[in-house]
C-alpha cells in the first residue's frame, strides 16, 4: 500500500535520492526514497512478518516437536533441512 506524502528535502538529500534513483534504475525519487528505507530502515524499525510466513514457521515448529517430544535441541543441519529443504 502506497501513501502519498509531500516532503521538503535539502540539496544534499535531493542529490542522494538522485544517485539512488539512477543507481537502481528507478522511475522517480519517491521510489529512491523507498529503496533507501528498505536498505537502512531495519536499523530503526522491525519489518512486519507476513501472516503466511509466521503460519509456516509455527507449522514447522509443531511438526518438529511431534517427532521429538522430549524437547531435544535441534542441530544446525536439522534446522537447515527444515527451513531450506537441504
Amino acid at each position: 500500500m502506497a501513501t502519498n506524502i509531500n516532503v521538503n528535502v535539502n540539496e544534499y538529500a535531493n542529490r542522494v535520492l538522485g544517485v539512488i534513483k539512477e543507481k537502481f534504475g528507478l522511475k522517480d525519487k519517491g521510489e529512491a526514497l523507498n529503496k533507501f528505507a528498505e536498505m537502512y530502515g531495519a536499523e530503526y524499525v522491525d519489518a512486519e512478518i507476513k501472516e503466511n510466513v509466521l503460519r509456516d514457521i509455527l507449522k514447522m515448529d509443531d511438526e518438529y516437536f511431534k517427532k521429538h517430544p522430549k524437547g531435544k535441541a535441534i542441530s544446525v543441519e536439522e534446522l537447515d533441512k527444515l527451513t531450506c529443504g537441504k
